[in-house]
């Protein structure tokens, strides 16, 4: 750089060097990274769930030592918050292990020659919720489960009748 006086005053508009603006990128969004495969993510990221099932037991041994209430409901909240992503994790594993079996019928079904045949969103909800019937059933908390529907589909009517101050 070109040495200058510090007794002459500095030029109003002077010319600096530019300096490159590093350009950041969302890896989700660019192609660079390549594109998202569900079954490739977790067989890579598999031994995650060893690591957060010894985290879950050492959480519950806290637990059962803790005097502390207010350490002790901190820790409940974040027990439960694993649990809920467990079960969570677990559904969308279902979910795509029944997404897969449907591929494979249906290519199955290609290679005798017969045309594909792909269900609707309306049709795989059903078929979701048959699952989830028979699934209930066969734990016994079917009953339990249907009181509990009843229950929020009368409120939510009595909702939408109209009020005795409107009349």
């Amino acid at each position: 750089p070109l040495e200058m006086s510090a007794k002459k005053p500095v030029p109003f508009l002077r010319q600096v060097v530019p300096v490159r603006k590093k350009v950041q990128r969302d890896p989700r969004f660019d192609d660079l990274s390549g594109e998202y495969k569900p079954e490739i993510f977790m067989k890579t990221y598999s031994f995650l769930d060893g690591i957060k099932k010894q985290e879950k037991e050492m959480v519950q041994k806290q637990l059962k030592k803790c005097r502390n209430m207010e350490q002790k409901e901190k820790l409940q909240r974040l027990l439960n918050r694993m649990t809920q992503q467990e079960q969570a994790q677990k559904k969308q594993q279902k979910l795509r292990e029944r997404e897969l079996t449907l591929k494979r019928q249906q290519r199955e079904l290609a290679k005798q020659g017969k045309k594909p045949f792909f269900l609707k969103k309306s049709e795989k909800r059903k078929l979701e919720l048959a699952e989830k019937y028979a699934e209930l059933k066969r734990s016994g908390k079917l009953e339990s489960f249907l009181n509990k529907k009843r229950k929020r589909n009368a409120i939510k009517d009595k909702r939408h009748l109209p009020s005795q101050k409107s009349l």
